[in-house]
């Protein structure tokens, strides 16, 4: 079981910068992936960036050169630098997603935070 503590978000103005936190606990050494996700008012969940163990990173082309995911040196924590930010492209609940791999089923598992809501004014 892996659990997904997000903390960071919150009202900004267009073109201002936000920073997005998870925090991972329980059985951290199963994680494959730690990616990020949002869902915006009539929108469907979409993946924002998504940063892998050996550290390679992706993003959707929408927040490419604006957001930028890290992850801190004990690979517990996985961030979310938001910059450059658009109202209605932007503002959404973002959930922090991470994925295991379980070698008793082999089977991949996905775990949710619990949602932060990102308001960007025009």
């Amino acid at each position: 079981q892996v659990q997904l503590a997000q903390s960071g978000g919150g009202l900004v103005q267009a073109g201002g910068s936000l920073r997005l936190s998870c925090a991972a606990s329980g059985s951290i050494d199963s994680i494959t992936m730690m990616a990020w996700y949002r869902q915006g008012p009539g929108k469907h969940l979409e993946l924002v960036a998504s940063i892998t163990i050996d550290g390679a990173t992706n993003y959707t082309d929408s927040v490419k050169d604006r957001f930028r995911i890290s992850r801190d040196n004990a690979k517990t924590t996985v961030y979310l630098q938001m910059n450059s930010l658009k109202p209605e492209d932007d503002t959404a609940v973002y959930f922090c997603n991470a994925r295991t791999f379980e070698t008793m089923t082999s089977r991949s598992k996905d775990y949710w935070g619990q949602g932060t809501q990102v308001t960007v004014s025009s």
